[in-house]
C-alpha cells in the first residue's frame, strides 16, 4: 500500500502547503530509497525575490547553511524558490 500512495506523489515539484506553519512542501527520494517530506518556508511571511537588494541578502545569507547542495534539505529548495 506504501508503494501506491508514494507513486502518485510529483517527485522534486514545489507546491504550497494546504495547512500548518509553513508555505512550501516538496517530495524528494531520500539516500535510502524512499519519498520524504521536506518543508519550507515561512507561511507568515511573503517572498520579494523580485527586489534585487532583498535577493542579494537573503542569496548570502543563506550560502553558508548547511545542506546548500543536498536536495532534502530545506535550504536548497528554499534557495531554489529565489533563484540563489
Amino acid at each position: 500500500m506504501a508503494k501506491a500512495k508514494s507513486a502518485k506523489r510529483p517527485l522534486n515539484k514545489p507546491m504550497r502547503e494546504r495547512k500548518g506553519n509553513k508555505k512550501f512542501k516538496v517530495y524528494v527520494k531520500g539516500k535510502n530509497g524512499r519519498v520524504k517530506t521536506v518543508r519550507f518556508g515561512s507561511a507568515s511571511m511573503k517572498i520579494k525575490k523580485n527586489q534585487p537588494g532583498r535577493k542579494k541578502s537573503y542569496c548570502a545569507r543563506s550560502g553558508g547553511i548547511k545542506g546548500k547542495g543536498d536536495k532534502t534539505s530545506a535550504n536548497y529548495w528554499s534557495r531554489r524558490m529565489w533563484g540563489c
